[in-house]
């Protein structure tokens, strides 16, 4: 299949990473296309790394495996970068993203050796801007929406406002706040 995108997350438990990747599934799935959407983790507790998985396709795709080769990856806590091979097998033509208030250029040396492309984006400043805390995730989410355009920025943007006022429908002042923080990472996500 080669209209397949694969996306691997990496990031602790609590953070979001598997969160994000479901959010993303849904959307693309709202857009049309095939999706899977699942995770991998040892013993779940809080601060653990976890991984996460999406298959997004413009056919069914009968893969039933974790991604080894994938297209982009996501790393929500660069603290994993010193022990966690996130690059591991990542096409050269695809990408990194990674959430951190480095540039991409202080980064490239802890990817052992990838010469692909490498993104950055600040997603606890926007998170704490936005929603007051620091939830990752959300601008993680856009981030690699903005990179990977696996899902048109407009009907990602559309399906998130419905699927965040649904979530939060007890609390609808926090829709506003992810919504702000989509729109902000499409905008900051840098190379």
């Amino acid at each position: 299949m080669n209209n397949m995108i694969e996306i691997r997350w990496h990031g602790r438990g609590g953070q979001g990473a598997k969160t994000a990747s479901q959010l993303l599934a849904d959307a693309a799935f709202m857009s049309g296309k095939y999706i899977q959407s699942f995770p991998e983790y040892g013993p779940e507790r809080s601060g653990a790394p976890i991984t996460a998985y999406n298959r997004i396709s413009d056919e069914r795709c009968s893969i039933h495996s974790n991604i080894y080769e994938p297209d982009y990856v996501v790393v929500v806590d660069e603290t994993l970068l010193e022990s966690v091979d996130v690059t591991a097998g990542l096409k050269k033509e695809g990408a990194i993203v990674i959430n951190s208030s480095r540039p991409a250029t202080e980064l490239r040396p802890l990817l052992r050796g990838y010469e692909g492309r490498v993104f950055t984006i600040d997603a606890g400043k926007i998170s704490k801007k936005h929603l007051g805390a620091y939830f990752p995730n959300t601008p993680m989410l856009a981030a690699i929406v903005q990179v990977s355009k696996c899902v048109e920025k407009e009907a990602f943007l559309k399906d998130m406002e419905t699927s965040y006022r649904h979530k939060f429908a007890k609390k609808p002042q926090v829709v506003e706040g992810n919504l702000n923080c989509l729109a902000e990472a499409m905008e900051e996500v840098k190379e």
